[in-house]
């Protein structure tokens, strides 16, 4: 009885360790360039419904949208701790704010000019882009 409690308790601690292991071997998440795109599209709609008056945010669908990557995140392996601590780390928010400047900038919107950033928000809307279905036009 004793060494079946043994070889139970072995068993246990290797599904532990492999477990463990896995989680350990995932990627940062950083790294996950679907994740980190849809983050980059959050952001470019923000700052599109934030510069343009006329362009709005589907709030609903930020809401639905941000519980299912979420989902997915957490479908990948990713724990609760660590998607806060990426979402808080204020070296992985410049860089995802910078690939968003790029793509405004890339795509027309110019700082000082509101209108841009309204063309850009029209386009993203009529493309169906993921940034465009989450905004929409007043």
């Amino acid at each position: 009885m004793k060494r079946m409690i043994t070889r139970a308790m072995a068993a246990l601690f290797a599904l532990f360790l492999a477990d463990a292991s896995s989680a350990a071997a995932l990627p940062p998440l950083g790294e996950q360039a679907a994740i980190v795109d849809k983050l980059v599209s959050v952001r470019v709609a923000d700052r599109i419904r934030r510069t343009c008056p006329t362009i709005g945010a589907r709030l609903f669908r930020v809401l639905s949208e941000s519980n299912a990557l979420k989902s997915e995140v957490r479908g990948l392996g990713y724990s609760e701790d660590v998607v806060r601590a990426f979402l808080r780390d204020d070296a992985e928010r410049a860089k995802i704010y910078e690939k968003a400047e790029a793509y405004l900038s890339a795509h027309g919107a110019k700082a000082d000019e509101a209108e841009t950033f309204c063309d850009l928000g029209r386009a993203e809307i009529a493309a169906n882009t993921y940034a465009g279905s989450l905004i929409y036009e007043k």
